[in-house]
């Protein structure tokens, strides 16, 4: 049944594949059309053929795209996350994928990494030419420069398969959360009892100013701007230092260190940030007045 897909959407049996495709839209039923209009049409499908990629649920929690060579994790996944709200479509292949996200009709991206022809990587690094658009890499490579390559490429978040659904849920969640609050923060980041106004560059901790380095408010500002993004070293030493800063992970030790120290921030049971091993930091706060996570 569905609830045992649940814990490992992966792990599909041939059992349950003939179960899931059982859960497809039955033959000459009619397909929800999109709510932007058009749907989205598979590669070399005639306009307003949406039924061949996705199946359109009257719901606003979310449009996906699942990327993935294997039919039965595409089948998996879908079957999934369409109950919760989701509209789901799919693709086997990089350039089929491009050419959905071309027509704007998704929310957020489901890769999987090793896909024929064009790489998930590939796709992410044109993606990122002309679009902000959350992606979540799902792969079986564990290896921190495979993480940190996808995450470089232009990632938002990546998570080893196998995996639990309600992690992924939470994952996605979160992605899509920092993608409706736009690029630009709020002015000031209420996170409680600490608050960061990005205008006057000032910090109050349970009321009292905050005394850091220009160094570590600048590392302080990049964190908290992206509650819940995975950062990796590169993109912290570029973005705080400079461009001509990449590989100085000792930097950021030093400093993370310092800033934990004035935080309060215990590293074994974080508050603030925690650490992801051979990766890069994770502000794990959510500032106030942020979207419900349901």
């Amino acid at each position: 049944e569905l609830a045992e897909l649940d814990v490992n959407p992966l792990a599909v049996t041939p059992t349950q594949s003939v179960a899931l495709d059982a859960l497809a839209v039955p033959a000459g039923l009619p397909r929800p059309r999109s709510r932007h209009g058009g749907g989205v049409r598979a590669a070399g499908s005639p306009p307003g053929d949406t039924g061949r990629v996705a199946d359109r649920a009257m719901t606003d929690a979310g449009r996906v795209l699942v990327v993935d060579d294997d039919p039965q994790i595409r089948r998996a996944l879908r079957a999934s996350l369409t109950p919760r709200g989701y509209s789901v479509a799919t693709a086997g292949s990089g350039e089929e994928a491009l050419e959905i996200l071309t027509g704007g009709d998704v929310d957020i991206t489901l890769l999987d990494l090793g896909l024929p022809g064009i790489s998930g990587n590939e796709v992410i690094a044109r993606l990122r030419s002309w679009s902000s658009l959350p992606v979540i890499v799902l792969s079986v490579h564990e290896a921190p420069q495979d993480k940190v390559a996808a995450l470089e490429a232009g990632a938002d978040d990546y998570v080893t398969k196998p995996f639990d659904l309600p992690e992924l849920l939470a994952r996605m969640r979160a992605v899509l959360r920092r993608s409706h609050v736009g690029e630009r923060p709020p002015p000031v980041l209420d996170f409680g009892e600490l608050r960061i106004d990005l205008v006057r560059e000032a910090v109050l901790l349970e009321g009292r100013p905050l005394h850091l380095t220009p160094t570590e408010y600048a590392l302080l500002r990049e964190m908290a701007s992206h509650p819940g993004k995975l950062l990796t070293h590169q993109m912290l030493l570029r973005r705080v230092w400079g461009p001509g800063y990449g590989t100085e992970s000792h930097y950021l030790r030093v400093f993370v260190r310092q800033l934990r120290r004035k935080l309060g921030d215990d590293p074994a049971a974080p508050r603030w940030i925690t650490t992801e091993p051979g990766l890069g930091y994770r502000w794990v706060a959510e500032a106030r007045g942020a979207p419900e996570s349901g």
